[in-house]
């Protein structure tokens, strides 16, 4: 919990005006809310967490290394500024997960047995095919 309060204390906003339903207020009022998330001179992340994260989103870091998302789903702008902050850090939990360690295992008896059958199946239609030499 403390590393996600250390983050969001090293995010940007920056409110914009939004485009979309609104009205006479939308031209008065900035509603949208861009986040910027430096992730290479972030002090709470380790080197390794920022490789797994410019793998990750990659085509949402910019030349800077610079993380941007951005929300203007609501007319308020503390919704979209709650809703970008939520978003981003499910963002960066799915990044920073470790994939599982593909365990091997052996085909089974059944199906190794299905798999020889449907084999000499084919085999004996395609032998069907042949001319016979009367």
């Amino acid at each position: 919990m403390l590393l996600k309060e250390h983050i969001i204390q090293e995010l940007h906003f920056k409110a914009v005006r939004s485009s979309g339903a609104g009205g006479q207020h939308v031209n008065k009022v900035a509603t949208k809310i861009e986040l910027f998330f430096d992730v290479a001179n972030s002090s709470s992340i380790n080197t390794l967490d920022k490789e797994r994260i410019y793998l990750k989103l990659k085509n949402k870091i910019n030349k800077e290394k610079v993380l941007q998302l951005q929300c203007d789903e609501s007319r308020s702008q503390h919704k979209n500024k709650a809703l970008v902050i939520k978003r981003f850090l499910v963002l960066l939990e799915n990044a920073l997960k470790e994939p599982k360690k593909r365990k091997r295992t052996k085909p089974s008896r059944s199906s190794i047995e299905k798999r020889l059958h449907s084999k000499k199946k084919a085999a004996e239609k395609k032998a069907n095919r042949n001319k016979n030499n009367w």
